[in-house]
């Protein structure tokens, strides 16, 4: 298969090709490290998950917990659990951004629309191949990303795939961050970047990479804009053509996003309002975030998320209840019941652990069962 090749065939098919994983920690080249000024603020701190201090044959169950609420992952065929399977993330947070440097072992991956239904992940997500290969199928397109290479998808929508034995920078951005570009990223989307603007953001993100533990607070809003404008770029020079329906399609749905967006504390956000707003019927309406569990569900979840990031902030001193108000929900108990579902704390063990400058990272409702995962770390972003 050419490198950056599209297929029909199925991602999973493959022989697996074997590799060395050398045992090494990120970044990938030795940094020399900035002495800050003595008032400078410190750098920021990064989130870590290994395997590579578990017993072998417990190594590919941890790793399969750690990505659940992302994807669902498989050993390939022929190896077994008791094999041993080495992996390792560290997980940087840059205001919206997360940006995770992660090594694994080869297996396959899925993310269906059960999962989709559950999860508040909907993210950008680009990703710069550093080692190995990665097949990915979108509605039954496959992209093939090697080494040097550099991928773009959205994780709002279906996907499955295989990857060798890899290393990887992954670049994760809220929708919201880039809305008023949906249309072109989605039409960008399962797609290998290429061009200059591609190899611009190649070299900005090495180069980004080897200063990570370096960065300080007050440098992190001009990265998150310098990085969204190149994403865009990048998928702007990348796009293929699609037909016009798609393209009417995934405008709509940026509409739809921003119209969301807009009125997310407005009582009158509802279907029918929607619908008139948009010049839609219900079922087109449906139709548009059937993947999302429908759209209720969708300004449900985007609400509790709005109210996490109120409670989490410590100059926010609204009580509970009118904060409840605001994210739609007149009893404050069903709030507490929602919110507790959602992140695995009530609206009260948030506001008092801020309180206590413990600020915990929120969980998605399969975090009691996992402990901390990938979502846990994507659910600080946006």
């Amino acid at each position: 298969m050419a490198t950056g090749s599209e297929s029909d065939d199925d991602p999973s098919s493959e022989q697996e090709r074997p590799a060395h994983m050398e045992r090494r920690r990120w970044p990938r080249e030795p940094a020399m490290s900035k002495e800050r000024p003595p008032h400078a603020s410190p750098a920021l701190e990064p989130l870590r998950f290994s395997t590579q201090d578990l017993p072998p044959a417990e190594q590919f169950q941890a790793w399969r917990a750690h990505m659940a609420p992302l994807v669902d992952v498989h050993l390939p065929e022929g190896k077994s659990p008791e094999d041993g399977f080495l992996a390792e993330q560290t997980g940087w947070h840059l205001g919206d951004i997360l940006i995770v440097q992660q090594r694994a072992h080869a297996h396959r991956y899925i993310r269906d629309q059960a999962m989709l239904r559950s999860s508040p992940i909907d993210h950008w997500n680009v990703c710069l191949q550093r080692s190995g290969q990665a097949w990915t199928e979108v509605n039954r397109r496959v992209t093939e990303t090697a080494a040097g290479e550099i991928f773009f998808m959205s994780l709002g929508s279906p996907y499955r795939g295989r990857t060798t034995d890899t290393e990887a920078l992954l670049v994760f951005l809220p929708y919201e961050l880039l809305a008023r570009d949906a249309s072109l990223l989605q039409s960008a989307g399962n797609t290998v970047l290429s061009g200059s603007h591609a190899e611009l953001l190649t070299g900005y993100l090495t180069g980004l990479e080897t200063n990570l533990e370096n960065l300080t607070i007050e440098e992190v809003p001009r990265i998150i804009q310098t990085i969204g404008d190149m994403v865009v770029a990048g998928a702007a020079s990348s796009t293929r053509t699609d037909t016009g329906q798609n393209q009417a399609n995934m405008g709509l749905m940026e509409r739809a996003h921003r119209y969301i967006h807009v009125n997310l504390h407005s009582e009158n956000l509802t279907p029918d309002v929607m619908c008139r707003a948009l010049g839609i019927s219900r079922t087109r309406l449906y139709q548009l975030f059937e993947a999302s569990g429908g759209v209720l569900n969708y300004i449900r979840k985007r609400r509790l998320l709005q109210a996490y990031a109120d409670l989490s902030n410590s100059a926010d001193h609204r009580p509970i209840s009118e904060i409840a108000e605001a994210a739609g929900f007149e009893v404050a108990a069903n709030f507490t019941r929602a919110f507790t579902h959602e992140f695995g704390l009530s609206p009260r063990e948030i506001r008092r652990t801020v309180a206590t400058q413990q600020r915990p990272a929120p969980a998605i409702r399969s975090t009691r069962r996992y402990g901390k995962t990938i979502g846990d770390w994507l659910a600080l972003t946006g």
